[in-house]
Order: C-alpha cells, then sequence, then structure tokens
C-alpha cells in the first residue's frame, strides 16, 4: 500500500505526503486493513508548525531503511491533532497515563481496532545516551512483543480504557458544590505557584497563562476580595502584572512584528518555541486588553495593537476568517527568520541606530540564541522610550520582510477563529477601535455562512472552499462564547444587530444541549456528538491546556444566557457541571482556570445594560472603557415594555432606567 497523504487537504499531512513510510490518514480503511493484515496500528499525531515533528520526519520517517520497518510491522497512520482533536485527546491521554507526560509528535502503537497500548513521543533514530529508545530498536521490540505477548496487550489497551473512564467518573461523584470559599482557596494555592521573579508559573518550558491570570483578575473583581487576607487583592497585581510584563518585554513576544509564540523553553521568557498558534494569540489579546483596563499600562495597549495588527496584516484570509499558525522553522532551522546579529542590526540602521537599538533589546555578540544570534527581548521599560524605537523596527521589520519566512497553515477552524472573535469584539469596544469589532463581526458572519450546515451544526475546519469534519464539543463552546461576546458590544457599531448574535449563541447552545449532553450521568457534555464516529472511548474533557475545555467555556455561556433570558434551563445546566469543578478546584485549581473565571464572575454578578432612545452608545463605550473589565452586555432594545434610558441589571436584581449615565458608573 502507498503512501496515501499527498492528496489530503491538511499541510501536516501534505507534508508527509512524500515520506517511503506507507501514511494512511485516519479512517476505516485504515483500520479494515490492520484487522485484515493483523498488525498493530501506528498512529503517529502532530501539527504543521510543530518543530520536533518536524525534527523526527527528517530523521525517520524520510529514512528508507525505517520506512521499511515501519510499514513491514505496522499500519501506519498520520493525523493532524488540529483536525482531529478528537483522536489527539484520546491517545494524548492514554501516553500521559502510561508515561506521566505527552507532547507531540505523539506516536501511539494500538490493537488493530484502536485500543492504546503503548506510546511515546520523540524518539531518535539512534541511541544518543538521552535515556530514549532508538525508534528503530522500538519499532522491532513492540511489533515481536505484539506476535509474542498478544494478550498481555489486550489487557493493557483494556485498562488504560477503564482507568480513562474511572477518572472521567471520580470528579463527578466525589466533588461537591463550588462555592466562594473553594475559589478563594483556588486563587491561593495559583498565586502560591507564581514565579515572583520572571512571572509565570512554575520552572520552564513556560506556556502563557491566560486563562489562569484571567481567573486571578476575575477574582480581583470581587468588592470583598478575601476578608481574612484583605492584602490579598495586591497579591493578584503583584502575580498578574509580573507575568504580564515578563511575557510583553520577553522573547516570547515577536519584538518586530508583533504577536506571541507557543512558549518560552526557558525560565525567563527569553527564547521561545518559535512556532505562532492563533488560539495562543487570540487568548493573550483577551488578557491584556483586561490587564490595560485594570492596571492602565501602555505597554499592555500597546501588545494588544501590535498583536491585531500581525493578525490582521498575515494571518487574516480575505474571505473573513483567520489562519492556523506559521511554522517555527523557516528554511529548516528553528527561528531562522526572528533571530539577529548586531552586525545584521547595524547593516540595516547604521552603527549610531544599530548601537541603540541592539542596547535596548539585548542584541548581543555572543547571542542569546544559537550561533551567535539573539531573539530580541526588551531591556528598556520605559514606554515612551520603546515607542520611540519604532521607527528603527519599522525598519528592521521591512528588512526580515526579505529574508524566507515560515510556513503558514492556512486551514482556518472554528475553535481557533471563534476565540478570536470574542477576544477582538472586547478589545474593539474597550480600546475604542470599531474596525476591530467589525473584524471580529465579520469572522463571525463567516462561519455561520460557511461553516454551519444541518441546521445549527457546526463543522470544524475549512480548506480552500470546502468545510470539512463534523464539530467538536470546543467548536460549539468557543463559537457560542464568541457570539455572546460580540452581541454584548455590536451595537456600538451597529445598533440592534445585538438580538441577531444572542440568538445565534442561543441556537448553538441548544444544539449542545441536544447532541453533546450525557444522558446517563447528567454531569458535563461530551466531546464528540452523539452522531460522531465511534471511537475507542467516548470521552468529557474537564481540563484547560493550551485552550479552555469546552465544558469550561460553556460554564461561560450558560451564565450568560441565564443572566441574559431568565430562562432556568440555563441555570440547572450552570449547576450541573458545578461537582466536577468543585473537585478539581481541590486538586489542580490551574488546571480548570476558565471554569473558575466563569463561575466567579456569575458570582459577583453579570452585568446588563439595556439602552433605548437617544441615549449615547459612545457615552456608554466611553464611560465603561474606564472601568476595569467585568463580563458585560451592553445592548440596544427597542422593547415598548421598557422605558427610554439605561437601565442597569447585575445578575438578578435591576435598578429603576435612568438618562443619567454617571450613576449606573457609580454603582458598578
Amino acid at each position: 500500500m502507498p503512501n496515501l497523504l499527498a492528496n489530503e487537504k491538511s499541510l501536516y499531512l501534505r507534508q508527509h505526503g512524500d515520506n517511503p513510510v506507507n501514511w494512511h490518514p485516519w479512517g476505516p480503511e485504515a483500520l479494515q486493513e490492520a484487522r485484515a493484515a493483523d498488525k498493530p496500528l501506528l498512529l503517529s499525531i502532530g501539527y504543521s508548525s510543530c518543530h520536533w515533528c518536524h525534527v523526527m520526519a527528517h530523521e525517520s520517517f524520510e529514512d528508507d531503511y525505517i520506512a521499511g520497518l515501519m510499514n513491514e510491522h505496522f499500519v501506519c497512520v498520520k493525523i493532524d491533532r488540529e483536525e482531529r482533536p478528537d483522536l489527539d485527546k484520546i491517545y494524548m491521554e492514554a501516553v500521559q497515563m502510561l508515561n506521566g507526560q505527552g507532547g507531540w509528535p505523539l506516536n501511539v502503537f494500538c490493537l488493530p481496532d484502536g485500543r492504546p497500548f503503548a506510546g511515546g513521543t520523540y524518539f531518535p533514530p539512534t541511541d544518543r545516551d538521552h535515556g530514549i529508545i532508538p525508534w528503530p530498536q522500538l519499532l522491532v521490540r513492540v511489533s515481536d512483543f505484539f506476535k509474542s505477548e498478544r494478550e498481555q496487550l489486550e489487557e493493557n489497551a483494556e485498562s488504560i480504557l477503564k482507568n480513562m473512564a474511572i477518572a472521567r467518573k471520580t470528579a463527578i461523584e466525589e466533588g461537591g458544590d463550588l462555592d466562594k470559599q473553594q475559589m478563594l482557596a483556588a486563587s491561593h494555592k495559583i498565586c502560591g505557584r507564581h514565579d515572583d521573579e520572571w512571572g509565570g508559573f512554575g520552572e520552564a518550558p513556560k506556556f502563557p497563562p491566560s486563562m489562569t491570570l484571567d481567573f486571578l483578575l476575575e477574582i480581583r473583581n470581587s468588592a470583598a476580595i478575601d476578608e481574612r487576607n484583605p492584602s490579598f487583592s495586591m497579591r493578584v497585581d503583584e502575580v498578574v502584572q509580573k507575568t504580564l510584563d515578563g511575557m510583553a518585554l520577553g522573547g516570547i513576544y515577536d519584538q518586530i512584528r508583533g504577536g506571541f509564540a507557543r512558549y518560552s523553553v526557558d525560565r525567563e521568557w527569553r527564547i521561545p518555541h518559535f512556532e505562532k498558534m492563533l488560539y495562543d494569540n487570540a487568548l493573550l489579546l483577551g488578557i491584556y486588553t483586561k490587564g490595560w483596563l485594570r492596571y492602565r499600562k501602555p505597554l499592555y495597549r500597546a501588545v494588544v495593537e501590535e498583536t491585531i495588527g500581525w493578525l490582521e496584516r498575515e494571518m487574516r484570509c480575505p474571505e473573513g476568517g483567520f489562519y492556523s499558525s506559521l511554522d517555527a522553522d523557516s528554511e529548516g532551522v528553528e527561528g531562522k527568520f526572528q533571530v539577529w546579529s548586531p552586525a545584521q542590526v547595524r547593516e540595516i540602521l547604521g552603527q549610531e541606530d544599530a548601537e541603540i537599538f541592539c542596547w535596548a533589546y539585548n542584541i548581543t555578540e555572543t547571542g542569546n540564541f544559537e550561533n551567535g544570534l539573539s531573539n530580541p527581548m526588551l531591556s528598556e521599560t520605559d514606554i515612551e522610550k520603546r515607542q520611540s524605537l519604532t521607527p528603527l523596527r519599522e525598519k528592521l521589520l521591512d528588512a526580515r520582510d526579505l529574508r524566507i519566512g515560515p510556513g503558514k497553515d492556512k486551514k482556518q477552524l472554528t475553535s481557533w477563529n471563534s476565540l478570536l472573535i470574542g477576544t477582538l469584539a472586547e478589545a474593539g469596544f474597550y480600546l475604542g477601535q470599531k474596525s476591530w469589532l467589525r473584524a471580529a463581526k465579520e469572522a463571525a458572519d463567516w462561519i455561520w455562512s460557511n461553516l454551519r450546515f444541518n441546521g445549527d451544526r457546526l463543522h470544524t475546519a475549512f480548506y480552500d472552499g470546502e468545510a470539512k469534519f463534523n464539530g467538536y464539543l470546543d467548536d460549539y463552546a468557543f463559537y457560542a462564547e464568541a457570539l455572546l461576546n460580540l452581541a454584548g458590544k455590536v451595537d456600538w457599531i451597529e445598533a440592534g444587530s445585538s438580538e441577531i448574535y444572542l440568538d445565534r449563541a442561543r441556537r448553538i447552545v441548544d444544539t449542545v444541549l441536544e447532541h453533546f449532553s450525557d444522558q446517563g450521568e447528567k454531569t458535563g457534555f461530551f466531546f464528540t456528538s452523539n452522531d460522531h464516529e465511534e471511537l475507542v472511548i467516548r470521552q468529557k474533557e474537564w481540563w484547560d491546556n493550551p485552550m479552555p475545555s469546552g465544558n469550561s467555556s460553556l460554564v461561560h455561556c450558560l451564565s450568560s444566557l441565564y443572566a441574559l433570558t431568565g430562562e432556568a434551563r440555563y441555570k440547572e445546566q450552570l449547576d450541573s457541571l458545578r461537582p466536577a469543578y468543585s473537585f478539581y478546584a481541590e486538586k489542580f485549581p490551574s488546571g480548570i482556570s476558565h471554569a473558575l473565571a466563569g463561575y466567579t464572575g456569575d458570582a459577583i454578578g453579570v452585568v446588563l445594560i439595556k439602552r433605548k432612545g437617544s441615549v449615547s452608545l459612545d457615552s456608554l463605550q466611553q464611560a465603561l472603557s474606564k472601568k476595569p473589565w467585568r463580563r458585560t452586555f451592553a445592548l440596544t432594545t427597542e422593547d415598548p415594555n421598557q422605558p427610554e434610558g439605561y437601565q442597569l441589571c447585575v445578575g438578578t436584581r435591576c435598578l429603576a432606567p435612568t438618562k443619567y449615565l454617571s450613576s449606573l458608573m457609580d454603582y458598578l
């Protein structure tokens, strides 16, 4: 059977279309061949911008001898984790259960029916004294064990799936009712893990903790943040600002172009893993917008403006959505597109300006990266001096654009676009940029027109004019949350259109209730719909990873819909999720930060401001932009029973309508 990937839509699969490995895409044909040949499945999962995926491909999958071993002993399947997150989540959890950790490339050995029994991440082609078995040796060992110890592998596979199911039920059965004290305790525990020297949490590698900071800012919004520890608000401020500052000044942020890389390989935010993902930048836009509203640091606003500038220049599709990612590598070298030597800077800026720039951005003769090259990170914290360097950054940007750039994955994903729509709408409203809010609206409309089918069902991916794959919970939950964010702000640019997006959000959430609910346990929503293809296990996801879990996102959606509509069914569903999150709040709160933020905001009270008649939307936008962020919906209404003016509702309490905006703001 030849390699079958060359004509796939996925860029990642096409990248492996010339390998001597006889790759199959995931599907019934691969499973049928494995059963017919009685060979184990070898699933290799990654994504197009993954550096170590490229490394293993070059070292092993392009090697004729190693490919021959793979073809002889296995039915080999390549999976793009970004278009098939359902498969990635199952097999990642299995590998994490076996090894205590996971990552990409993800290589999993399965029985012919797809049940996993062994796996890992990157494997080298030869023994390099790192304690990692070489890939060729592992292939032979697994194949021999499959032939000689089949019964034991069957038992291993059953045990793995059973443990995955038990882990899901434990949280539901042992959890209680998530309350204020648990949320406060969770915020204390999170702050206790903060790196007070560099920001962020834990040791290297460090990932942008957008959702964790979001939860802390929600806790910060509470008027009585912690009666037992009144100074805790100062601790929250310290943690949030230290981390936002560290990322904005560090090398994880593209100091020349704007936008964030996926993570930092070191504790100091100095050297990133250079790929840029749409979802990271969407989430970071949200937290820097909220940071700006709380702390008014011009650096945070600059990061938002520059990152949106990069997204609009490089990642926006002409049809209305946004592309997925930029590769870590260019010309086969990680980071080559983004790093500099002092000589290169001098050639572009001249001696005097180069000296100023190199000092400000830590570009040295010895370098902080490889081969004497430096990844820029800002040592100058004075915002006026930083802004004075803008002309020099623009010259370097023009020069960098002449380099051979990293590959771009042009697939458009419903879930990732939805994350950006929500934060772009908020940034546009609060920073007074109507064009950003329009871009969010256009992207939301594009999804509605191009990725919706059979009423209110969603596809997950869009390639070259074609929508593909039955949508997952993340697609629905993130899109509903984005539509709600848009509904709360869009009247500022198009009065009266909020009703359209609120109606769409309700329809999407109602589709979730119909197709993703657990009719047995009644707690939580499955990652796949009830008409999805049959997989080895149907999962519920509670943990946030690089993105929120779908269940966490639904906390926000259900809370907002209850506040906006008063329909008890949304409150019932919101409360049904509490036991699982109560359990995890005790164990590892930073892993469920998005849900904790949703429940905290719900406890404080969702803000609804109704506006009718001649009172000004611009004045309302300006007034809200001067306040710290909280979940707020500013809606225009033509309800004949609604008096003219503004009316403020917080949670279930509404004030009397007024034409005086100042009294509403005083209450907030």
